[in-house]
């Protein structure tokens, strides 16, 4: 068993007394220093997977000892010690490099999550270099703006430091919250994902921190909620400027003070939860004209990480595009296509409002759509695309999570209705109190078992009929679970 060593860095000998206890008792040696001279050389003599350090001593600060371990040992996590209620010192420590802080007076609770993630971040990245694997945990891409993104995932996967991801809707800010998941201390834990603009305002305290049962008309059993959800993981704030005021404040005492009070509980309850938010609007001047709290923004905002568009890296688009054709032809069992020349040229001339999300929707409709193993300029259908492009104000609205996001549209546009479904309309389905998705999907259905059974279940017969490609055929007949 692999014995793990901290270095703890303080000039009172009662904190330092506590924090060797505690951690000795967690299986954990320790070394004590009282200034930074002495941190320093501890530093040089011996090897250590965690430092813990005090902001203000004799020789100087933590901040001096976290920049001095970022440059000489990068590997090893510095966990901050903060006079309580210093948040700007706190920032200013996670802005420097520490992995995380704890303040004054030090709750043993939240030191043993700090300690314990903070080890699990040596075991991670070992673990990883030896599997080889770490090019699965990253953005997909070479291009310059890409690489340098990558690099900042990798760094800021070894903080806990609250990070800002800022993009265009579509450009991937959840799939770059999930890399920085995938590659910290906290990837066996859960990342929970959620839409701030999604929760009716009166549901959100609920949503966020839970509910006792009883708490409220309709509160029928205790709920957990989603900071409950995401304990010991990292919770995914996407679209966080559509968060009330109301909420806002309530949001910055949980962050603050890592704990949360369910709806109706008279006690707060300890969670360990990093956050990670996201939206495509300028938070800076929504806190100008007061739409959102500064002291919120500050918090959140400590680390702000850019997304760039598709547009900026189109070099990208070849290998976005065939890992996309191969995730869709591996999804519904279907051999793969690849793209003809004029049709790469095509997509790296297209200007791509949407992003990697709009790519996404293209490739999946022309996948279906093209006859034989080939996917032409023609089948990719761009200028249809950009002719029905919204406004930029509309392509900027918030979007949906991907689990309520509109199927591709490919599964009903295309899809001519026959003279015979034309003519036996009123036997289609009747909507009712169905989404306008499953009612679609169920016209759908039905055209096609009506142009099956014309045909005797001949599926050649029955695409040529339907006026779409074998291959479209099939994969509606998949999608739609009718194979």
């Amino acid at each position: 068993m692999t014995t793990h060593k901290a270095l703890i860095v303080d000039d009172e000998p009662d904190i330092r007394e506590l924090l060797e206890i505690t951690l000795i008792r967690m299986g954990i040696d320790t070394q004590s220093a009282e200034n930074l001279s002495q941190a320093y050389r501890f530093l040089e003599e011996d090897e250590f997977q965690l430092v813990l350090t005090d902001m203000n001593l004799p020789d100087g600060n933590g901040i001096d000892l976290v920049s001095h371990i970022q440059q000489t040992f990068p590997d090893t996590p510095v966990a901050m010690i903060t006079a309580y209620g210093s948040v700007e010192t706190a920032i200013n420590a996670l802005k420097a490099g520490a992995f995380d802080f704890i303040s004054k007076p030090v709750d043993l609770n939240q030191l043993r999550d700090i300690v314990s993630s903070a080890l699990k971040l040596s075991s991670n990245a070992d673990a990883m270099s030896k599997q080889g694997d770490t090019e699965s945990h990253l953005i997909l891409g070479q291009s310059a703006q890409i690489m340098a993104l990558n690099q900042q995932v990798r760094k800021l996967a070894r903080s806990q430091a609250p990070v800002y991801i800022s993009g265009e809707s579509g450009s991937g800010k959840e799939l770059v919250a999930r890399m920085i998941h995938s590659n910290g201390a906290r990837h066996e834990a859960p990342f929970v994902p959620v839409n701030c603009g999604a929760i009716p305002s009166e549901l959100m305290e609920s949503e966020f921190f839970g509910h006792k049962k009883g708490s409220f008309s309709g509160a029928h059993e205790d709920k957990a909620g989603l900071f409950k959800a995401a304990h010991g993981g990292t919770l995914f704030l996407d679209e966080v400027a559509d968060l009330p005021l109301n909420m806002q404040v309530k949001l910055l005492r949980a962050i603050q003070e890592k704990a949360i009070r369910a709806v109706g509980s008279q006690t707060e309850e300890h969670i360990d939860v990093r956050v990670l938010s996201a939206t495509h609007k300028d938070l800076a001047k929504m806190v100008e004209s007061g739409q959102f709290r500064q002291d919120l923004f500050y918090r959140i905002n400590v680390i702000r990480l850019d997304v760039p568009s598709l547009r900026e890296r189109q070099s990208d688009i070849p290998e976005l595009a065939q890992h996309m054709l191969a995730k869709v032809s591996e999804r519904h069992g279907l051999a793969p296509a690849f793209l003809s020349t004029d049709a790469m040229q095509a997509l790296q001339n297209y200007s791509f409002p949407g992003n990697v999300r709009e790519l996404e929707n293209i490739i999946e409709r022309a996948f279906t759509l093209c006859d034989g193993e080939t996917i032409h300029e023609k089948d990719l259908q761009l200028e249809a695309m950009a002719q029905s492009a919204p406004r930029l104000e509309e392509q900027q609205a918030p979007q949906a999570r991907p689990q309520e996001r509109s199927k591709p549209a490919a599964a009903v546009r295309e899809l001519r209705p026959t003279a015979h479904a034309q003519e036996n309309a009123h036997l289609l389905p009747r909507r009712e109190d169905q989404s306008l998705e499953d009612y679609l999907e169920s016209i759908e259905r039905a055209e096609i078992e009506t142009v099956l059974e014309q045909t005797k279940w001949n599926r050649t017969a029955a695409a040529k009929k339907l006026g779409i490609s074998f291959r479209a055929l099939r994969y509606r007949l998949k999608k739609l679970e009718m194979d």
